[in-house]
């Protein structure tokens, strides 16, 4: 073995701990999803889990940096996805439909993540200023939009009165109205906004939507 190199029972172990964090912040996402701060316990998701609460404990310190953990690690998540557009490489109108297809996508696909801004909003989001990283993770995602959004009011296929957080709130508040409010709304209008059967309608009315405000005003 060369100097430096973990042996293979140093390996399981980090494997195993790695894994073992990754389970506890899956069933803490939906504990927290489901019931909120307040109403998640530790009790119940160290009983969901194949860990102790012990060791919740000492992996992440207490319930509080557990819930911090959870939520940059949500956040982390979509940030990731948005930054997967390859933005350099396309038209910008391309490039804007294709961040709100992103965003449109990983909503649909992480409803807990949905639930967690709820909560964080219920909180007046009190915990995200204690998550340095988020500021970040962020900073980095509306700089993907910016770039699409810069090049095209350079060549003049966009507006020149809009910002990037105007366009990232444009996109998150289609995603997640449909998402949080799937059962208000269906409840109201008898429509379903999950139905699969409309969901390319909705998918492309975002991204229609979206662009075409951006165009320049008065063609």
């Amino acid at each position: 073995m060369s100097p430096g190199a973990a042996s293979e029972p140093e390996v399981d172990r980090r494997r195993d701990a790695g894994r073992t964090r990754t389970d506890i912040l899956d069933v803490a996402t939906r504990e927290f999803a489901d019931q909120g701060y307040s109403g998640a316990r530790v009790d119940e998701i160290a009983a969901r889990t194949r860990t102790t609460k012990r060791m919740i404990y000492y992996y992440f310190g207490g319930k509080e940096q557990l819930y911090l953990a959870v939520l940059e690690r949500a956040y982390a998540e979509i940030r990731a996805a948005e930054r997967t557009v390859d933005v350099e490489h396309l038209t910008p109108v391309a490039a804007i439909r294709r961040i709100a297809e992103v965003t449109f996508d990983h909503h649909e696909a992480h409803p807990t993540f949905i639930k967690l801004v709820g909560v964080e909003n219920s909180q007046q989001a009190k915990n995200m200023s204690k998550v340095a990283r988020l500021v970040d993770l962020n900073s980095s995602a509306i700089g993907v939009l910016h770039d699409a959004l810069a090049r095209g009011q350079r060549d003049g296929t966009f507006r020149a009165d809009v910002d990037a957080l105007d366009v990232h709130m444009m996109i998150s508040a289609f995603c997640f109205f449909r998402v949080a409010n799937r059962h208000t709304f269906g409840a109201l209008f008898g429509r379903d906004l999950l139905d699969p059967s409309a969901r390319d309608r909705y998918r492309t009315m975002l991204a229609d939507m979206v662009v075409g405000y951006l165009g320049r005003s008065g063609d």
